[in-house]
């Protein structure tokens, strides 16, 4: 079985999100390069970071993420992002309705179900797991092999350490962990 990474983008004061659970500058590195990161051709990004991020989005096999994100991205428009294989969105609603049941999104209810179907899902690749209030579920119930958090030089002052959260002391229990 793949490997359980739990990944986030962060502020350099710990947070994955302004005070409006937006990310705001915290991914503008993927689409202020030069050179294509994946076919879409939307995300651009320095040759150095894609060196950096280009051999490890290769091992991703499953991203697991949250409604709220799936919700957010308006679920990728049906395509997992940055050719990762399958989505599993931890949720306790159903697909929205219309949704395309050939999309390789698998709704599953509850953070160790949504580990175990990921990682039958993903084989041998990495399981990435979205931080956040699922990534923090799934590291306190001791799910994750690893921890990676790209620390963008953005400093929010406040905001949301996970989604829904918006306290100093959760921020810094995750970058201490």
């Amino acid at each position: 079985m793949g490997k359980v990474v739990m990944y986030s983008s962060v502020s350099v004061d710990g947070f994955v999100a302004d005070e409006n659970d937006q990310p705001g500058p915290l991914f503008d590195w993927l689409t202020s390069g030069d050179v294509p990161l994946d076919e879409s051709g939307v995300l651009k990004v320095s040759q150095t970071s894609y060196d950096y991020i280009r051999p490890y989005w290769d091992q991703i096999g499953v991203t697991v993420a949250g409604r709220h994100v799936f919700d957010q991205t308006d679920g990728w428009d049906g395509k997992p992002p940055s050719g990762i294989d399958h989505v599993v969105v931890v949720t306790h609603r159903p697909a929205p309705e219309g949704w395309d049941p050939g999309a390789p999104f698998h709704f599953v209810d509850g953070v160790e179900a949504a580990v175990a179907r990921a990682q039958e899902l993903a084989g041998d690749r990495l399981v990435e797991v979205a931080a956040g209030d699922v990534g923090g579920q799934v590291l306190a119930g001791g799910l994750v092999d690893e921890v990676r958090m790209d620390v963008v030089p953005v400093v929010f002052g406040s905001g949301n350490a996970t989604s829904g959260r918006s306290t100093r002391s959760t921020c810094w229990r995750i970058l201490t962990w």
